[in-house]
């Protein structure tokens, strides 16, 4: 990854959600019933809003075009069937054609291709970067594509069905048996879909399942709407690897990155990409980097002990679940001491700039959800130290900076805490911002409004900081854990520092109570930034209030007395 000038700040967005007006919330409700998001709703107006909060991409979540019960059969695009897609829009995971956009959210369906791409480039002109998923390791069931090039061999076209595997088969087969699925599935269906009209899904013979299930009767909790791609490796024989000739399922993939790529993607999002083998990363991304060198490629991963070799097979941003996301969960939900975030950069072995941090995505539980904290404001420690502990990239969800709680049942999804990726559906608090367009606002309460102010604030402060986008990284806990404030385990202190540039930075977990503390900051970190101890020191904060009185310290002591307020951090600046 070259030097950034910035940090890379990410958007997720559903377009399927984004520009939703309607508030109707019928139970699996039609996308007459329910309303859908538009390309068109991300207006100029919208997107200058977002790249005000110092965001510099957007993940446009689910764009392509996947299996959806939405019938489009006047356009070439059929309904799917109910029993193979999850919820009645479907989930953007399960591609139905790798070559098109989904026709939900175009005006005219016709063109929907030239809306996109009009996107994209509305985008450009905002000084943002769009991002797309890229989903290599399944597709739809009942994979369809009516748009691909002329010369494009189709998925499984060509496959040899009575082989359970070949190199040269893009899918896995079980010769002999026929698909059933899971019971639940069928009782869905009947309520979503008239099956003496449509009729039921037949597979025969029966395909491996998406999350490497090899049998021909997929439970309800797997991804049974989708199919598993058959990159060379022989899964039922020890994982071996048959890779030479490269497996035509590699050329495919990599036809399918040029065309987006093509029409001004600027990146990928790529879903589950520890299911795909290594060997495929480190040839298909440099295949594309050399048409279109700036590609930015992050990775699904939850498999720390991958990371390196990810990275080195081309990957810039990888997902920082298993270690970010996990602890810091658990520090907010007081199940772990503050002290517990320092295993997460010991653990890193100097990846942090390739660490992608987030608090909320489309596959977490909402923070203002009761299934986590039920209150956006109790988070404020965890994104302060999302933004500023290393030189790694940030995610924001659409709805986060307002604090949506993703309240109630929305239909497939049900009641879990997250807003849907399967159903119709609305933002409600993300709908008073966008206010009809106006993209104000005006509709939020005043705590809202705070709320999205400090995002925008806090994003922006951070990528004005050369410390924060460059700078070195220095943990403080080890100098400090007898130190008074520290023992009750909600206090998180670190220190930022490049060049005469030298931040410290104090988190409070605590929801409830201020800390007062006494802090001490080592002569080994002093050292470190280049400043002798017989000098004064001036503590002056920076963030959240600049104009606070500065604090004279004597190096001598190197000890200091501090308040930080609850659910709250503090950025500030050492002067000599």
């Amino acid at each position: 990854m070259t030097k950034k000038t910035k940090k890379i700040v990410i958007y997720q967005v559903l377009v399927r959600l984004f520009g939703n007006y309607q508030t109707s919330e019928k139970l699996n409700g039609s996308i007459k019933e329910n309303g859908v998001g538009k390309f068109n709703d991300f207006t100029p107006l919208a997107l200058q809003k977002i790249k005000e909060m110092g965001l510099t991409h957007i993940w446009y979540t689910g764009v392509i075009e996947h299996a959806s019960v939405t019938d489009y059969s006047d356009f070439g695009i059929p309904g799917g069937y109910a029993e193979i897609i999850k919820g009645i829009a479907g989930s953007p995971y399960a591609i139905r054609d790798y070559f098109d956009v989904h026709p939900d959210f175009a005006e005219d369906i016709d063109k929907r291709m030239d809306e996109f791409t009009a996107l994209v480039e509305r985008t450009h002109q905002a000084g943002l970067k769009a991002i797309i998923d890229f989903v290599p390791n399944h597709l739809a069931r009942d994979y369809q594509s009516d748009s691909r090039p002329s010369d494009f061999e189709d998925f499984g076209s060509t496959d040899d069905k009575n082989t359970k595997f070949s190199p040269r088969n893009d899918f896995y087969y079980l010769p002999g048996e026929s698909l059933v699925l899971p019971e639940k599935a069928h009782e869905a269906a009947k309520i979503l879909q008239d099956k003496e009209i449509k009729g039921w899904y037949q597979e025969h013979p029966a395909r491996a399942t998406g999350n490497d299930v090899f049998s021909s009767h997929p439970q309800i909790t797997d991804w049974y709407e989708t199919v598993k791609l058959n990159y060379g490796v022989d899964i039922r024989n020890n994982h071996s690897k048959h890779f030479a000739p490269i497996p035509p399922l590699w050329f495919k993939m990599l036809r399918v990155l040029q065309f987006w790529t093509a029409k001004g993607v600027d990146g990928f999002r790529v879903d589950m990409a520890e299911m795909i083998p290594v060997e495929f990363w480190k040839w298909v991304i440099p295949a594309l980097r050399n048409d279109f060198p700036e590609t930015l490629f992050i990775a699904e991963i939850y498999k720390p002990h991958q990371y390196k070799e990810f990275i080195q097979s081309g990957f810039d941003l990888l997902y920082d679940k298993k270690g970010f996301y996990e602890t810091v969960r658990s520090v907010l939900e007081n199940k772990q001491p503050a002290v517990a975030i320092t295993k997460i950069w010991k653990e890193l072995d100097d990846l942090e700039e390739n660490m992608l941090r987030f608090l909320e995505n489309h596959d977490e539980e909402r923070i203002a959800s009761q299934a986590f904290l039920g209150d956006p404001w109790q988070a404020i420690p965890g994104v302060l130290l999302a933004l500023t502990m290393n030189r790694n990239s940030f995610m924001l969800y659409c709805g986060q900076e307002v604090g949506e709680p993703a309240h109630g049942e929305s239909g497939f999804s049900g009641n879990d805490g997250k807003t849907t990726i399967f159903d119709y559906w609305h933002v409600p608090e993300h709908q008073k911002w966008m206010n009809r367009g106006e993209f104000d606002g005006e509709k939020l309460d005043d705590s809202q409004k705070t709320l999205r102010e400090f995002y925008l604030t806090s994003i922006t402060f951070c990528q004005k900081q050369e410390a924060l986008l460059h700078g070195h990284f220095y943990d403080l806990m080890w100098a400090n854990e007898n130190k008074t404030g520290f023992s009750e385990g909600r206090i998180y202190a670190f220190l930022r520092y490049k060049n005469k540039e030298r931040l410290l930075i104090l988190l409070n977990f605590d929801v409830e109570k201020p800390a007062e503390i006494r802090m001490v900051i080592p002569e080994h970190a002093f050292n470190l930034m280049g400043i002798k101890i017989n000098q004064s020191m001036k503590v002056e904060e920076l963030f959240p209030e600049p104009k606070s009185k500065p604090l004279h310290v004597a190096l001598n002591t190197r000890e200091f007395n501090l308040s930080i307020p609850p659910a709250m951090g503090k950025i500030l600046q050492l002067k000599f």
